[in-house]
């Protein structure tokens, strides 16, 4: 079975994580942690030179640095329940970056937590959870924290 593990480094998928870890038995399961860097939303007139802006590269670099120990902290966690793990972290836009590595890669399952919004908050901020159930191939199992 291969397992796409989605996190953002939040409590959320914190919680996804350690709920797969105690449901999932490991033997013969291959996992692979993602998370996506959402690439800015802006960007540099054309007229201005490239790199420009040093500092949003130092901040893409810093939010890189960020997921790679987020995605190393989760793979400890799933190698100490004895899973096979890998880690990756790619940029761009988390709703289709995890069904295109899903696909990619010929996940069996992908795994994500879920912040829960509701109402106003759910409109205007999205779900990536919901997005990712409704449009991947394979199944999904998205965990929601207890309150």
């Amino acid at each position: 079975m291969k397992i796409l593990v989605a996190t953002d480094g939040s409590k959320f998928s914190e919680a996804a994580i350690r709920a797969m870890a105690s449901q999932i038995v490991p033997r013969n399961t291959e996992v692979q942690i993602l998370q996506v860097v959402e690439a800015p939303a802006y960007s540099a007139p054309p007229q201005m030179a490239a790199g420009y802006a040093p500092e949003l590269a130092e901040r893409r670099d810093a939010q890189m640095k960020e997921a790679k120990g987020s995605v190393a902290a989760a793979a400890s966690v799933l190698k100490s329940a004895g899973f096979d793990t890998r880690t990756r972290v790619v940029e761009g836009d988390p709703r289709t970056a995890i069904l295109e590595v899903a696909e990619e890669w010929k996940a069996d399952l992908i795994v994500m937590g879920s912040q829960g919004r509701r109402g106003i908050k759910k409109f205007l901020l999205g779900s990536v959870a919901e997005s990712v159930a409704r449009h991947a191939r394979c199944s999904v199992m998205i965990e929601r924290m207890p309150s």
